[in-house]
């Protein structure tokens, strides 16, 4: 990008405010990494909430996901353009635009890959989040990502990383993985007595499911409206009509079913990190020599491309051929559906802006450290809470073990932070 027409401009500015102007789009310091981190703690842990309210409101998850995917290709063309083009490039670290034509395709396709099994790992978090829950899915899939991920890429990084500290932060989101574990296990056993206990002549509800079903008046949990204002919050009334409201269906669902996608979604998302790492860093020396390697804004554009289509083709496959007994739909239908269309703007461009911050600190801090944000499942819990009513009127022992999970992810996520190093 040409800048010659504001030089004169820049001539009045302070030398020390034209150096960092032109160089802010490279992310080089350990605390610029850091802010990095825990921006994308936030967006990252944001944006499958997004996914479960319009999900619980009854919006069928394609139409959701192919709104979100288009604001997620679009947060990173946004990227691409603005840091990827600030300052002036040169041979060893081009521009965006110049890196378009250079000869770096085996760099390339490791960026695509990672967009791949990204894409098909966000695919079936949105239908784990259903049949699993918002905080056990991100706690199950952070801790798949923490074991496999963060050890291949603290490899890949040339062992930056401290070593003495990275992996004791390892094993604090294990225990943390551990104590998720016994909360759902404890919240489901919550909600089973709940359910049991629930009285005709109390609620005005019949106690066999499809009966609630049935007498359940179309309502917004959510927002709190029609009936949900009969249900409070961590009721079996309020279950009942959540069931009745939302798009998947979860009652006698397999618990093992939702379990099984949430095992594959973490597989797929332990590898998208590595193959991102790959392709800007080229560990394996696929590149030609003299061929620069990719900037962190390029490769992160080809990684969204690529995640952009496979979860296209899929989800307009899904429109036709739906799963878990969602009924069919297609792009007729999908095009005039505007209830939710905002929110899953909204989601796109938290996971696509959150995936660019987390890459940005794992080039300059590495990459092993930059998975310190898997501890999402912190920002994920708070709206679990705050939003879903989940754990509410839950036993003295699911609270017990709730706090003790968060406070074990609070350490796991400064220890990972605190093992940054800094890329030669």
């Amino acid at each position: 990008m040409d800048f010659s027409g504001i030089s004169p401009l820049l001539n009045l500015l302070p030398q020390r405010i034209i150096s960092w102007s032109l160089k802010m789009y490279m992310v080089e310091s350990k605390g610029g990494a850091i802010v990095c981190m825990l921006l994308a703690l936030l967006f990252l842990g944001t944006w499958p909430a997004v996914l479960t309210l319009l999900e619980r409101r009854g919006r069928l998850p394609q139409h959701t996901y192919l709104d979100y995917s288009i604001t997620n290709l679009l947060a990173a063309v946004i990227i691409a353009l603005t840091f990827g083009e600030i300052g002036k490039g040169t041979p060893s670290a081009p521009n965006f635009f110049t890196q378009l034509s250079q000869d770096n395709w085996p760099s390339v396709l490791f960026a695509m890959a990672g967009g791949m099994v990204l894409s098909i790992g966000n695919l079936s978090t949105q239908y784990s989040l259903a049949l699993v829950g918002l905080s056990v899915t991100e706690v199950i899939t952070s801790s798949i990502i923490v074991v496999i991920g963060t050890t291949m890429n603290y490899f890949l990084d040339d062992r930056i990383n401290r070593a003495d500290i990275l992996f004791p932060g390892v094993g604090c989101f294990l225990i943390a993985v551990c104590l998720g574990s016994f909360v759902h296990a404890s919240n489901a056993a919550d909600n089973k007595e709940k359910l049991k206990s629930l009285s005709t002549e109390a609620t005005g509800f019949s106690t066999d499911k499809e009966a609630l079903k049935n007498n359940v008046r179309d309502s917004d949990v959510e927002n709190g409206s029609g009936s949900a204002e009969k249900a409070r919050a961590g009721t079996a009334g309020f279950l009942i009509e959540l069931e009745n409201r939302r798009s998947i269906k979860v009652f006698g669902k397999s618990t093992i079913t939702g379990l099984a996608i949430t095992f594959f979604a973490g597989i797929c998302f332990s590898l998208f990190s590595p193959a991102f790492n790959l392709a800007t860093n080229d560990q394996w020396h696929t590149l030609k020599e003299g061929v620069p390697h990719l900037s962190v804004y390029t490769a992160f554009f080809y990684f969204s491309v690529s995640c952009f289509v496979v979860g296209i083709v899929l989800n307009i496959i899904f429109l036709y051929h739906p799963i878990l007994n969602l009924p069919k739909s297609s792009l007729k239908a999908y095009l005039s559906d505007w209830n939710g269309r905002g929110w899953a703007f909204l989601a796109g461009f938290l996971c696509g802006f959150g995936n660019g911050l987390q890459f940005m600190g794992g080039e300059a801090a590495g990459y092993a450290a930059a998975d310190s944000v898997q501890a999402l499942p912190l920002v994920s819990t708070f709206w679990a809470i705050l939003i879903f009513g989940e754990y509410r009127r839950s036993s003295r022992k699911t609270y017990i073990l709730l706090v003790s999970m968060l406070f074990m992810f609070v350490v796991a996520v400064g220890v990972l932070m605190a093992s940054s190093g800094h890329r030669k």
